[in-house]
């Protein structure tokens, strides 16, 4: 995979996952009028018209990836991760973090959960579905641990705010949750046996690929923008880099 430098916003770098997943970000009313719109702000969504773009930032030490929008119709994730990349881009990392902040744009776009009719958390494992390609980017680039950030409604499942691992075969999942979750204070969900309950998740993919990931839950009604569920998911975000000292 190849990766850009981009000169005007300083150490910087950007490749695809896709280029048939793009979208106008800015025609889903939620997001835009959620957005701090400045250039880089700005700079995110013209590039996912082209497809689904990845950033990159820092080098050495931990490669880790943060995701957002598998469900195009979980908006806070989305405009939270866009918040935490303007905030960690003039900052010094001693690790190498990717940041995912619209897995599937034509998704978001249509504020839709699906990308095609396809469930991006039920397909990871299904050769080349965009969340596909996103597992073979972690193979690519050697990523060693991978966070999820979605949002859940009430009466939906798991309805509640909450931070999914697995014990087996990735360990270290379940205390990546356990310090989240005591962060932010939430609940745990846990699994025995990653993909257990059921096949395709992001998390449960990279995990039986032996790469440590969680998925985070904050509560917010699907295609909206819940009171308060920016905030939190900011949170959530923020804890999962605080477990590697970022």
């Amino acid at each position: 995979m190849y990766f850009e430098k981009i000169e005007e916003f300083g150490n910087l770098e950007m490749s695809y996952i896709s280029d048939i997943s793009g979208g106008y970000i800015s025609r889903n009313k939620h997001i835009l009028t959620n957005l701090e719109l400045n250039r880089f702000t700005q700079f995110i969504l013209e590039k996912c018209v082209y497809g689904t773009p990845i950033f990159k930032l820092g080098s050495g030490g931990n490669r880790i990836l943060v995701i957002s929008g598998i469900h195009g119709n979980e908006l806070s994730p989305q405009i939270a991760n866009v918040k935490l990349l303007n905030n960690m881009l003039e900052k010094k990392i001693n690790n190498t973090l990717y940041f995912i902040p619209f897995a599937s744009p034509k998704s978001t776009m249509n504020n839709e959960r699906a990308f095609n009719s396809m469930d991006l958390n039920r397909s990871a494992h299904i050769n080349d579905s965009i969340s596909n390609l996103i597992i073979q980017a972690t193979d690519e680039l050697g990523i060693n641990f991978v966070g999820d950030f979605h949002s859940t409604a009430y009466n939906s499942n798991p309805g509640r705010e909450c931070v999914f691992s697995s014990k087996s075969p990735s360990p270290e999942s379940y205390l990546i949750a356990n310090y989240v979750a005591r962060d932010v204070g939430c609940e745990v969900l846990s699994f025995d046996y990653a993909g257990s309950s059921y096949k395709g998740a992001v998390e449960d993919v990279c995990n039986l690929n032996h790469i440590p990931a969680i998925t985070c839950e904050v509560l917010s009604p699907f295609a909206s923008v819940g009171e308060g569920s920016i905030e939190r998911s900011y949170l959530q975000l923020t804890s999962f880099l605080s477990y590697f000292g970022l």
